[in-house]
């Protein structure tokens, strides 16, 4: 995709990669020390795509990430994946296994005129293409579910892309499906390679 001077728009390469069973058998403290850096990992595989060396990776007194040299990262894990992505704008990145999602958390996700926003399909992966979608943008943000009223979801685009409005700024989101799961990156000025490791 070309930018308004002609040139291209750069390409992210947010890495998704396989929890090992050996490590979702370890007790929960050592295992989301494991699960973290397993994250932090897949960060530095994306940053070796785009050929920049990883700086520090330090966070506000919040946990959100600070950027270094004008870099953005964001992780995620969960019990079966662990994610990262590096970035040269503000990013956000959520994972998140597509799972039955009871009418109470759905009513506290997203209001009824959002719903409406989409097409007919599988309530399941609905429901979390909302929750990452939020929660992405959140990441990017630097703020915590603090922020969750008021995001909203203000278009549907297409299957794997939606916009997000966030006190005021339109965040584009991209989605990706795999495994039983789906994966939620908010972001703008780039366009996303998703790389998915040990499947």
């Amino acid at each position: 995709r070309r930018l308004s001077g002609g040139e291209m728009s750069p390409v992210v390469y947010p890495v998704l990669t396989v929890v090992p069973e050996a490590v979702r058998r370890l007790p929960p403290p050592q295992r989301a020390r494991e699960l973290s850096a397993l994250a932090r990992r897949a960060l530095a595989r994306s940053a070796e795509r785009l050929g920049v060396p990883l700086g520090p990776l330090d966070t506000d007194d919040r946990g959100a990430p600070l950027p270094f040299a004008g870099w953005f990262w964001s992780l995620s894990h969960k019990p079966y994946f662990a994610g990262a992505v590096l970035a040269p704008a503000p990013v956000g990145l959520d994972i998140e296994a597509i799972r039955p999602a009871s009418p109470g958390l759905r009513r506290r996700t997203a209001a009824e005129n959002e719903w409406a926003l989409l097409p007919d399909g599988d309530p399941e992966a609905t429901f979390f293409r909302f929750w990452t979608a939020k929660e992405a943008v959140l990441k990017a943000e630097g703020e915590g579910f603090r922020g969750w009223s008021r995001c909203r979801i203000r278009r549907v685009v297409d299957p794997a892309r939606l916009e997000v409005d966030y006190r005021g700024t339109l965040w584009p989101v991209a989605h990706f499906f795999f495994r039983d799961h789906i994966a939620a990156i908010a972001g703008r000025g780039f366009q996303v390679q998703w790389i998915v490791e040990g499947c």
